[in-house]
């Protein structure tokens, strides 16, 4: 999954990246209000962690323009301690959550979860497809009860096909939500990491859908795993 983090203390930002990194994010980051507002308009996110207190252009500002314009990302607004007031205009702004300064990464990493479950349709706190199952809380993947040993990217690309499984996702969006904007994207490298994943799920999982992309589904007859 991909998110934007907007925020302009670069001690905590770097802090973030870090955490979202190892948490299987491919991460953006924005410094201030105006870079943020372009990012969040041109690049697809599936979710985005947004400080108000910014430079050039302030936090709700950027959350009401992109409302505007029709952006439907999850939004989870920083907030300074005890700013009430702050809350209530991220809220009617149009934030989806929000979480005090200081906080504790874990419970930032939780609310982003809760945030890509509820945007998704999905109640469970682990994805499941048949015998499929991932656990984003400890970026584990297993198969039938085995452990499944991923790469970061393989990793990056079964935990997003699970959170759309049954829908056709073409390459060029595995691309725009696997790898943050500085990397060297080419969307030939795809089907090498479908490959791969495919001889750890089972190759049946994964259907090519010629001219369109791939898409994840149970086995014919496989029941959910108790």
């Amino acid at each position: 999954m991909r998110v934007l983090l907007v925020e302009d203390d670069a001690d905590l930002s770097r802090q973030l990246k870090a955490a979202l990194g190892d948490a299987g994010y491919a991460v953006d980051h924005a410094p201030d209000g105006e870079e943020a507002h372009y990012l969040g308009e041109n690049e697809p996110y599936d979710v985005i962690v947004l400080d108000l207190g910014l430079p050039k252009i302030d936090g709700v500002s950027v959350l009401e323009r992109w409302r505007r314009e029709g952006k439907t990302t999850p939004v989870l607004i920083l907030t300074a301690r005890g700013a009430w007031s702050d809350k209530v205009a991220g809220f009617d702004a149009g934030a989806d959550d929000y979480l005090t300064k200081p906080f504790h990464t874990e419970e930032l990493l939780a609310r982003l979860r809760a945030l890509l479950r509820r945007s998704a349709g999905i109640a469970s706190a682990t994805l499941s497809c048949g015998g499929l199952r991932l656990d984003p809380r400890a970026a584990r993947a297993s198969v039938n009860g085995e452990p499944l040993r991923l790469t970061s990217l393989e990793y990056r690309l079964l935990h997003y096909m699970m959170m759309d499984q049954g829908r056709v996702i073409s390459r060029t969006e595995l691309v725009e939500h696997l790898y943050d904007q500085d990397f060297d994207r080419d969307s030939n490298t795809i089907e090498v990491f479908i490959g791969r994943v495919r001889k750890k799920v089972g190759p049946d999982r994964i259907e090519t859908v010629r001219g369109l992309g791939y898409r994840l589904t149970p086995l014919a007859g496989e029941s959910e795993p108790a």
